[in-house]
């Protein structure tokens, strides 16, 4: 069953949306729309969409994160459309939402790691604040990161860092990983930071950014399912829409924006019969278009605005009449 919350307390939300103008333009929605924001976050994305949506038309908000409750308690209290929030992943939250029979106009996915998140050392995403290795999304998932590096293998540790985060040390810092843990706990994201920065070549640790970053987020991904869980949800996301609905979706890395250029080709391709044939066999239509020929980028003036909106890259497409 989804949760639904309708009163938690007030708070300030600071949180800058990405892309706020083209997610704007291209999901254009408007008065008596359904909109489904699958991350919703702070509301940055929201206070842009909900003004023309008018009082017929609805927002849901789904996040896993309990701590957005409240910043959609600040934003209903001022949406001038009726809204709804959903406590859950969005890979369980838009399935039961179709099943319910609701259907959405636009749907938003901004993928990855929120600011609030990690503007709070507490929950672990950082590697530049000492705190617990935790990097949970949802704190009520059953594995922390913590958990997968004191007991996933060398060959899984090394696996996840190399394909989650493209981390040319990935063997390496997975073997100094088993050495360490088999001496004492791995429990802080400083002992992480400790353990990368001596595994890798001294020339490694002034070059290409901080040297735990892709360890970090390959943790990150892994602890959350993250590319996981994508295909199927992009495929619900789809589902939901109305015949002319749009799907918007912001990657923040090119292992997601991979996943998704994908979907959205294979959503727009239409017959894919062997070239030759004189007659269509396979009854296959383009079931959507694209309204971005390419992944969207921030404009240098935003990203001097908000630096973390460097890696976004946004796609949309609109789904066709009888698909």
């Amino acid at each position: 069953m989804l949760r639904s919350v309708t009163s938690p307390p007030d708070v300030a939300a600071p949180h800058a949306p990405v892309l706020p103008q083209e997610v704007h333009d291209l999901l254009a929605v408007a008065g008596g729309d359904v909109v489904v924001d699958c991350t919703f976050g702070a509301g940055g994305h929201a206070r842009l969409l909900a003004p023309d949506l008018g009082p017929e038309g609805l927002y849901v908000a789904i996040d896993q994160d309990p701590d957005v409750r409240a910043h959609f308690a600040t934003f209903a209290q001022g949406a001038p459309c009726r809204t709804r929030f959903v406590r859950a992943n969005f890979s369980e939250a838009l399935p039961a939402l179709r099943e319910e029979g609701l259907r959405a106009d636009a749907v938003l996915m901004d993928l990855g790691l929120s600011s609030m998140q990690i503007d709070r050392p507490e929950r672990g995403f950082s590697y530049s604040r000492q705190a617990p290795l935790d990097m949970r999304m949802d704190p009520d998932r059953a594995r922390s990161a913590a958990d997968l590096v004191g007991t996933a293998s060398e060959a899984d540790l090394a696996r996840w860092m190399r394909e989650y985060g493209e981390e040319r040390y990935a063997r390496s810092i997975a073997r100094a990983i088993v050495r360490r843990r088999a001496q004492e706990p791995i429990r802080t994201t400083g002992d992480l930071v400790e353990v990368v920065r001596a595994s890798v070549p001294t020339a490694a640790l002034f070059a290409g950014g901080h040297p735990a970053k892709r360890v970090f987020q390959a943790l990150r991904i892994a602890v959350n399912e993250e590319l996981e869980i994508l295909p199927q949800s992009l495929d619900d996301a789809f589902a939901l829409l109305t015949p002319g609905g749009r799907l918007a979706v912001i990657a923040f890395h090119s292992l997601e924006d991979r996943i998704v250029k994908r979907f959205m080709r294979d959503r727009v391709r239409g017959c894919i019969c062997p070239p030759g044939m004189p007659v269509c066999g396979c009854g296959r239509a383009s079931a959507a278009a694209l309204l971005t020929t390419r992944a969207v980028r921030p404009s240098p003036e935003e990203e001097d605005v908000n630096p973390r909106a460097h890696s976004a890259r946004l796609r949309a497409l609109v789904r066709r009449d009888g698909a």
